[in-house]
């Protein structure tokens, strides 16, 4: 019995070992393989690319600002900061300096959204966001307002924002019945409010044998009559009932 729990106790003891060993290893694997963040603020892009290149980190330029301290083209931030521990391949996003401020935000305020965008990109300045707005009273594409505005001087990125305006939405109607109404009626209703007259057709007239004996085999219709403005209408598309927009083409089966 003692043999069997000193032999227990010494598997026991082996297992405990192989793990610790085992972490150990797989610690010493990963920090091995950690490197410190070298500081590139100042650096430019180039000599940046060399000092992380070097340690076996990536460099990614992801901003550019503008800056009276730090020079035009040089690294003016850096994240992760320097001496933090990463791995290798890590990425270290870096921000680059435009420089001092040297050209006036100019002002596109009534512009439309081409002309001011080409007016934008002349001076080296960047659109990053147009947002669109409804206005009945002012006409659509057409610049509201920007940011920053015009020759603002704490400006910190070469970007500007507009808000353009956009066509009112068409007003939407509920579809009339017209049906047993004649031709040239409707169609002055409809032209009167701002509706467009599509395809008219005559619909086909049954023949009299229809008329005194529904339960006889069909026979063949009469032809049917050239619709006129007296004609009535018997169908319409869009059917009594839908949503429609302002403009939209209506057709008739007349009779």
């Amino acid at each position: 019995m003692r043999s069997v729990l000193r032999f227990a106790m010494l598997a026991l003891v082996l297992v405990i070992v192989a793990m610790v060993s085992a972490v150990t290893a797989m610690r010493f694997a990963i920090h091995g393989q950690e490197v410190a963040v070298p500081a590139v603020v100042g650096l430019s892009p180039v000599e940046a690319e060399r000092a992380v290149a070097s340690l076996g980190l990536e460099l990614s330029i992801e901003r550019q600002y503008y800056s009276p301290q730090i020079p035009e083209g040089r690294i003016m931030s850096q994240l992760p900061l320097p001496g933090t521990k990463v791995r290798r391949g890590w990425q270290l996003r870096v921000a680059q300096s435009l420089g001092p401020l040297r050209v006036a935000i100019p002002d596109v305020t009534g512009q439309s959204e081409h002309a001011a965008e080409l007016n934008i990109r002349r001076r080296g300045l960047e659109i990053v966001s147009t947002a669109v707005v409804a206005m009945p009273t002012i006409p659509a594409d057409q610049v509201l307002s920007q940011s920053p505005s015009a020759n603002a001087t704490q400006v910190v990125a070469p970007n500007i924002s507009l808000l353009v305006t956009a066509g009112a939405s068409p007003q939407s109607f509920v579809m009339p019945n017209f049906a047993g109404q004649p031709l040239g009626t409707v169609s002055r209703t409809l032209s009167d409010a701002g509706f467009k007259l599509g395809n008219v057709s005559a619909a086909p007239v049954p023949s009299a044998s229809d008329a005194t004996n529904p339960s006889a085999s069909p026979s063949i219709s009469l032809a049917a009559e050239e619709p006129s403005p007296a004609s009535i209408i018997m169908l319409q598309y869009p059917a009594a009932g839908q949503k429609v927009v302002a403009g939209t083409m209506v057709s008739f089966e007349v009779r």
